[in-house]
């Protein structure tokens, strides 16, 4: 399965090494909707590269965009392509089924409050002890499927490709589109 991750990249460092693309950084988390440090890290990726360069640029919605929008802590926002070996299980929270046997909703699911989707989060991490992470669907385009990473597929995951991202790709077009933004300039 082919995941997509955007994040600031910093290309002197190792893929796996704290700020790289498969880094799950753990110490860092609290306020994601999955996020249980004490439990796991995790990442937060897509099987859409246009769904995870939207999660980045939500943040831009109402002002033009700029090239500054494509940097984080002063580094260049990446795409990173990811390899998860398809024989690793996911939970699907977007299965009718899986939902009912794990007593969800699909509100409680897509809900913005924090404290319960974390922990629910715990309790199929602890109840699915052989799951990579949980698939759920994007709250900016409800076709796109995202998936929360736990830091136990780690052994499994390859980085396949890294690219900085630049106004005029492609993928920042879609995005921007998506979201109802103006390029700068």
């Amino acid at each position: 399965m082919i995941l997509y991750r955007c994040f600031p990249w910093d290309r002197e460092i190792r893929a796996e090494a704290r700020g790289g693309a498969l880094w799950f950084p753990r110490m860092l988390q609290g306020d994601g909707r999955h996020d249980n440090p004490l439990l796991y890290g995790c990442l937060y990726v897509s099987l859409s590269a246009t769904a995870s360069v939207v999660e980045q640029l939500a943040r831009v919605v109402g002002r033009p965009l700029a090239a500054s929008a494509l940097r984080r802590f002063g580094l260049p926002l990446a795409l990173a392509e990811l390899e998860l070996p398809d024989t690793d299980e996911l939970v699907d929270l977007d299965d009718p089924q899986v939902l009912a046997r794990e007593g969800l909703r699909p509100s409680g699911v897509a809900t913005h409050e924090r404290a319960r989707t974390q922990a629910d989060a715990a309790k199929l991490f602890e109840r699915h002890p052989q799951a990579a992470g949980l698939r759920w669907w994007s709250i900016f385009e409800s076709l796109w499927t995202n998936v929360t990473l736990f830091d136990r597929a780690d052994p499994s995951l390859r980085l396949r490709d890294v690219r900085p991202l630049a106004l005029t790709d492609d993928v920042v077009d879609e995005a921007t589109a998506l979201l109802g933004l103006r390029v700068e300039g």
